[in-house]
């Protein structure tokens, strides 16, 4: 089957999945929202713009309320939507590089690389992730940079190892003897015949890879060691945690946020499954 048909019969697939088509939606929100609240609030987020704790619609200039402090908790969420998906997007494409790269060159060599690369994959997976996390930035710093560093790092085993095994099914089929006998180098056979065919399942892991990193992220921040120069949602809910009992609605706005976002991207990953899985085309 062509690629073009191929990429039609998977759209269709997906199109048919109304949780993805949901968690799609969600999605595109949250985009337009980070690209939009520079527009919206062109003023600071983390400024003091009227009087504590005003709750939500009980002022029409703070649709959500505000905070402890008098910050406008509509902007906190609009801008906190931004390091979210920026935190999300670039982890998980760190993670998905590190994790093909050394799960491609484990199957596709096996032997000794291969014990190699998973003795190192099994060691990264042994370590709490989230006190790895959190050790890293407190060691390199609470900046947005390192916050990324840090989740990619404990976000790539998967990744890995799905690579890894989708390679072990590829390196012997007929096509890549073919490459071989033609000459084809290593490199060119790995990036250009057998790492397309592998690609499909990494991609839809590499989609649950960003739920998991906001989440990271928004504990990083609830704890106080998230970047202080910007709005986060964690770090709303770690700000407003004193007021749970008073101003509850502190905690649980930018808390839906982080739930329907990654529920939305959870959706998006098993729509993308659908569409993508070879074993689930027929069902």
């Amino acid at each position: 089957m062509p690629r073009s048909q191929r990429l039609a019969a998977a759209l269709r697939r997906f199109a048919r999945h109304k949780g993805a088509l949901f968690g799609a939606l969600v999605v595109a929100l949250v985009v337009v929202a980070a690209f939009a609240a520079p527009l919206a609030f062109p003023r600071d987020p983390l400024r003091i713009v009227g009087p504590a704790e005003l709750w939500p619609f009980e002022d029409p200039r703070f649709p959500l309320g505000t905070d402890s402090v008098g910050r406008d908790i509509a902007a906190l969420i609009a801008y906190g939507s931004r390091a979210t998906l920026v935190i999300g997007l670039s982890a998980s494409l760190a993670a998905t590089l590190i994790g093909v790269t050394v799960g491609s060159v484990a199957g596709y060599y096996g032997g000794r690389v291969d014990e190699a690369a998973m003795r190192l994959t099994e060691l990264f997976q042994t370590i709490p992730s989230l006190i790895f996390v959190l050790t890293i930035v407190s060691i390199l710093g609470p900046r947005i940079e390192n916050i990324v560093i840090a989740v990619s790092a404990v976000s790539w085993t998967p990744v890995a190892r799905l690579t890894r095994a989708e390679f072990l099914t590829l390196r012997d089929r007929d096509f890549v003897q073919a490459c071989r006998a033609m000459g084809m180098g290593d490199a060119r056979i790995i990036a250009t015949e057998v790492l397309p065919n592998a690609l499909p399942p990494v991609i839809v892991l590499s989609s649950l890879i960003v739920a998991g990193a906001i989440l990271f992220e928004s504990a990083v921040s609830f704890l106080g060691l998230g970047d202080p120069n910007l709005a986060s949602w964690g770090r709303l809910i770690g700000e407003g945690r004193q007021l749970i009992r008073s101003s509850w609605y502190v905690c649980a706005l930018p808390g839906a946020a982080i739930m329907v976002t990654v529920l939305a991207l959870n959706l998006l990953g098993d729509g993308l499954n659908d569409a993508l899985n070879p074993r689930l085309r027929d069902r």
